[in-house]
């Protein structure tokens, strides 16, 4: 087990993609944010709102990257060789997950150190370690929902689809533009959405609240029900491999 997961990370580590799109973008485009003052509201807490919006982001992008390249495994017979190792089907899925959620990290702490480092962010010893667990803990209903789509679409196909799930859940989950600005309409839609919640959780950590239980509720909703999906891919897969 220990070892197909370094060789995940490996992998994944060597994909240009995902050191672009998941590690450089996220810190390019908090710098924009910040430098341009694009962000309303006092300066310090508006910084940290950024910080924290755009460490989601990186780790969304991290997640679904992971799994972009499952298809192709599963093309290549990749999956048929798993299924003649000693590993069980929940553990494989288990390691992609634990993969997927590895390479979060990077991203998360490009973004954090970027903002202590650029804008002087400053938090308390506990609220830092909260914030990091919180990014990273959360990150695990997208990457199972990035694995279902590897399993059950082409290469090129999830790729395509990864990547306008994370644009289209970073934009209406309020990571780009505040959900405040919303449409009444759309900010209601956007409050069930995971990755509303996800960086919610996120930014009350950042600031010392206590975790919502409506934002705690819906991801964890999320989790099961993303966690079926991916099931239900493996599943599928494994009759067509």
């Amino acid at each position: 087990m220990i070892g197909y997961l370094r060789l995940e990370l490996i992998r994944t580590a060597r994909d240009g993609g995902y050191v672009i799109f998941g590690v450089a973008m996220p810190v390019i485009m908090y710098l924009i944010f910040t430098g341009l003052g694009l962000v309303p509201g006092d300066r310090r807490d508006a910084v940290i709102a950024v910080m924290v919006n755009m460490a989601a982001y990186g780790a969304l992008g991290s997640a679904f990257t992971n799994a972009s390249g499952l298809a192709e495994d599963r093309a290549a017979g990749w999956l048929r060789q798993l299924r003649l190792t000693p590993l069980l089907p929940r553990q494989v899925v288990a390691g992609k997950v634990a993969a997927g959620m590895a390479v979060t990290v990077p991203a998360i702490g490009a973004v954090l150190l970027t903002g202590a480092l650029v804008d002087d962010v400053s938090l308390a010893a506990g609220r830092w370690l909260a914030l990091v667990a919180l990014l990273w803990a959360g990150a695990a209903p997208f990457a199972l929902f990035g694995l279902a789509n590897g399993y059950l679409l082409s290469g090129q196909a999830t790729a395509l689809a990864n990547t306008a799930i994370m644009l289209g859940l970073s934009i209406i989950g309020g990571l780009w533009v505040p959900v405040g600005t919303f449409p009444g309409w759309l900010r209601a839609i956007a409050e069930w959405t995971p990755s509303y919640g996800y960086a919610s959780l996120a930014r009350q950590a950042a600031f010392g609240e206590l975790p919502g239980l409506r934002e705690l509720a819906v991801l964890l909703a999320w989790l099961a029900v993303f966690g079926l999906f991916a099931g239900y891919g493996y599943r599928r897969a494994g009759r067509t491999v």
